[in-house]
């Protein structure tokens, strides 16, 4: 099971790397709008997503300029805000996202993309970047069960991805 779960982790995120690399890149345009502006880079990741506001703010690197969301009404245009969310749909995520687009603030959302008919992080975003993820990645004991959902894992690589490409980005500028 070790291997196998290994493999297909892995296999994720060399998905995620290909097909998400121009959104990644673009995402992290965007929030480097507020590292070189007057803004900051605000983050909120809801329940288990937490742990990728937990890395940009008291990692060992923490991120530049990062500080956790609490309330929209405290943003300003200059801010920029990465929302991160196990699924697409995700309702506390999806209200914040419309209170973001009310309040003309730009953001990029973390999410697996489910397919349905409501609304969606990634009709929501300035930018959204797909984790490839929306269920087990293992087959479970029972028929049909998917088990292995590392969805904070895969979260925390996209994080990862865009930090990279958004000190690149500034050390430019």
């Amino acid at each position: 099971m070790i291997k196998m779960f290994t493999t297909q982790l892995s296999g994720l995120f060399g998905r995620i790397g290909d097909k998400e690399e121009f959104s990644i890149e673009d995402g992290a345009r965007l929030l480097a709008q507020a590292s070189v502006g007057e803004g900051h880079i605000y983050i909120k990741g809801f329940r288990e997503m937490g742990s990728v506001t937990l890395e940009a703010l008291y990692g060992q690197e923490p991120l530049e300029s990062a500080k956790e969301l609490h309330n929209v009404e405290d943003l300003t245009e200059a801010d920029r805000v990465l929302l991160i969310s196990r699924f697409s749909n995700d309702e506390d995520a999806v209200a914040m996202a419309k209170n973001l687009v009310d309040k003309g603030i730009a953001f990029t959302a973390i999410s697996g993309v489910v397919k349905d008919d409501g609304e969606s992080l990634a009709d929501l975003a300035d930018i959204h970047i797909d984790t490839k993820l929306i269920k087990g990645m293992l087959p479970g004991e029972e028929l049909g069960e998917r088990v292995g959902f590392p969805s904070s894992m895969a979260a925390l690589y996209i994080y990862y991805l865009i930090k990279f490409s958004l000190e690149e980005m500034l050390d430019e500028y």
